[in-house]
């Protein structure tokens, strides 16, 4: 692995690549609160079989893409980056991965350039629609995403979070994140402006747009101890994928999958890109 800087016309984009020069290319989306590291497993298990992998520090996290305004991250924001990114490496079709907030757009990608994305792969986020339907109808659902709301409206949120040495931070990651990886999460998070860049991720207000079904090849992988997403809007997803669709539940696996699950993450990431390389 090696690092690599993005120049797009939002900024500068640092990123980790992987595996040949002309190996068929792979974009991975980290989520908060990590960077482009959380794929590093992943990363490595790609490349050794071939592929062309990327996983960039997204808007915010890279600090030569660092807007102060919650306004620039929007949604529609956030995939012109994934875009600009993909034009920059020279790809006209790749495949998408996303965890977290980048599970969502991930998703949000696949809705709008369908065209560019060969295979959709997410992690842990349930389809935005299927989200906003179980908030909606189910109340386990809405408690889960209730410190969303409380992270957009509380302005103290970046000083809780980095208080005595970052404990509120340390603590999404107890149990689930290898401690070297935590310990680099924080530091990177504790550069200044970069957690409320973060933030801004929560506080850039509704999506400017609909999204719909996603006619891809889609692969979600979720967990049954995910504190974030609840079992009613992992089921729901289904519902909003018409294309090829795999949904896999990882028993006893928290939010972080990609570090809590890394060699079953692999495998599956690895059998869905195979299962449709033409498509």
């Amino acid at each position: 692995m090696t690092q690599l800087s993005i120049s797009t016309g939002a900024g500068v984009f640092d990123a980790i690549v992987a595996g040949p020069p002309g190996g068929r290319p792979v974009l991975l989306l980290h989520g908060f609160p990590q960077t482009g590291l959380v794929w590093r497993r992943q990363i490595e298990a790609l490349a050794a079989h071939g592929y062309r992998v990327v996983a960039p520090d997204q808007r915010g996290y890279s600090p030569g893409a660092r807007p102060q305004r919650p306004e620039d991250y929007r949604i529609s924001l956030l995939v012109d980056d994934v875009v600009a990114i993909s034009e920059e490496l020279g790809w006209a079709a790749f495949d998408l991965v996303g965890h977290d907030w980048g599970g969502a757009v991930a998703w949000w990608t696949a809705h709008a350039h369908p065209g560019r994305v060969r295979t959709l792969t997410v992690v842990s986020t349930p389809h935005p629609g299927a989200l906003a339907t179980t908030l909606r109808t189910d109340q386990d659902q809405r408690n889960r995403s209730q410190y969303m709301i409380d992270w957009r409206e509380t302005p103290a949120t970046e000083e809780r979070m980095l208080a005595h040495d970052a404990q509120e931070l340390r603590g999404f990651y107890a149990g689930g994140v290898p401690q070297e990886s935590a310990d680099a999460y924080v530091r990177h998070l504790s550069q200044p402006g970069a957690l409320s860049a973060a933030l801004n991720w929560y506080r850039a207000g509704r999506p400017d747009g609909a999204i719909d079904v996603i006619d891809l090849p889609t692969l979600y992988v979720w967990s049954t101890e995910d504190i974030a997403f609840g079992p009613a809007a992992a089921h729901e997803t289904e519902r909003w994928v018409k294309g090829p669709y795999r949904f896999e539940t990882l028993q006893g696996a928290g939010h972080w999958i990609p570090e809590e699950a890394p060699e079953t993450l692999s495998r599956l990431l690895l059998e869905h890109l195979r299962a449709h390389g033409e498509y």
